[in-house]
């Protein structure tokens, strides 16, 4: 999705995010596969703008939205409305985000209300 510049925040948890966030998408109680990731993510399609949320191996939710990072004091400008979802989440629930710019596919990880952007393979 980095390649092809398409947006995308997934939630990392452990089974810890309150029910009016998940309610908030659709449930899927689905395998993960990277074929449903980037079927969900795909632009104009209706969940993705959303965040997918992932516990252990399934995405339980999609098109969820949350809560905007509310410290962005040291935030980028050029950062948008799905990093700051990302982060914001962060912010008071252990868990990790993964958020992939749709302007220029950078892949940034959210955790613990800190952002690192330029996230690779390693």
């Amino acid at each position: 999705m980095s390649k092809n510049d398409v947006g995308a925040i997934i939630v990392l948890s452990t089974g810890n995010i309150p029910n009016q966030i998940l309610d908030s998408g659709v449930s899927t109680e689905s395998d993960i596969s990277s074929e449903l990731i980037e079927s969900i993510f795909f632009p104009k399609t209706p969940l993705h703008d959303g965040a997918m949320i992932i516990n252990g191996t399934k995405i339980v939710s999609a098109g969820c939205f949350l809560p905007l990072a509310q410290k962005v004091d040291g935030l980028p400008k050029d950062l948008g409305t799905r990093h700051r979802a990302g982060l914001g989440i962060t912010e008071t629930i252990d868990v990790v985000s993964i958020i992939v710019s749709e302007e220029t596919g950078i892949i940034s990880i959210a955790k613990a209300g800190k952002l690192t952007r330029y996230a690779d393979a390693e």
